[in-house]
C-alpha cells in the first residue's frame, strides 16, 4: 500500500464498509451507527450517508468516551470532553460502533463501557476504516474498510476534512 493514502483512498474504504454492511443486513432493518469521538464520529456520519442512499432507516449518534479509558491517568489534567449524543433507545437495536482506526483494541472495550450506560443494545457490531492489528484484548472488527500491515511501534495518523481539513492517512515507521 502506498502512503499517504488520499480521498480518494478513504471514500472507497468508506464505501467498502458499506457494502459490507448492506451485505449482511436487510434495508429492511434498522440500523445505528454510532461513532466513537474523535473521528470515529466523522466516519460514521459518512457511512451514514453512503448507507441512506439504500432508503434504509439509519440512527446516527455519537459516543466520547474519554471518561471510559483505562489510560485515563495518561491523559493530560484535564482532558477535553466531547460529550456523547445518543437520543434514541438501544433496546433491540442493531448497533454497528464505527472508529477511524483499530489497534490494540482498547477504545472499543471503552466504548463498550459507555454504550451500556444508554441501555442494551440487541446487537453490537463494529465497523472501523483502518485495522491495523496488534490487539491486546480480544476484539475484532466486523467490518474493515482498509487492513494495514504495521510493526507494534509504528504510528497510523488519520486526518478527516471535518476535523483536521483534509483527509490523509499516514504511516510513521518506528524509528
Amino acid at each position: 500500500m502506498q502512503f499517504p493514502l488520499e480521498a480518494d483512498d478513504i471514500a472507497q474504504a468508506i464505501d467498502r464498509l458499506a457494502a459490507q454492511i448492506r451485505d449482511r443486513h436487510p434495508v429492511t432493518e434498522t440500523l445505528a451507527l454510532i461513532g466513537i469521538r474523535s473521528r470515529g464520529d466523522e466516519v460514521a456520519e459518512r457511512l451514514c450517508n453512503v448507507l441512506a442512499e439504500d432508503d434504509r432507516e439509519i440512527l446516527f449518534g455519537t459516543l466520547d468516551i474519554s471518561l471510559y479509558r483505562d489510560d485515563f491517568g495518561h491523559m493530560h489534567e484535564n482532558p477535553k470532553l466531547q460529550g456523547s449524543d445518543i437520543d434514541f433507545p438501544l433496546e433491540d437495536t442493531t448497533v454497528i460502533l464505527v472508529d477511524d482506526v483499530l489497534f490494540t483494541g482498547r477504545t472499543i472495550r471503552a466504548a463498550l463501557d459507555a454504550l451500556s450506560d444508554y441501555g442494551r443494545p440487541g446487537k453490537v457490531e463494529l465497523a472501523v476504516l483502518i485495522d491495523r492489528g496488534h490487539r491486546e484484548m480480544p476484539i475484532q472488527a466486523d467490518f474493515v474498510g482498509i487492513s494495514l500491515a504495521t510493526e507494534r511501534l509504528d504510528h497510523v495518523l488519520v486526518s478527516l476534512e471535518g476535523t483536521d481539513n483534509e483527509d490523509k492517512v499516514e504511516m510513521i515507521p518506528h524509528a
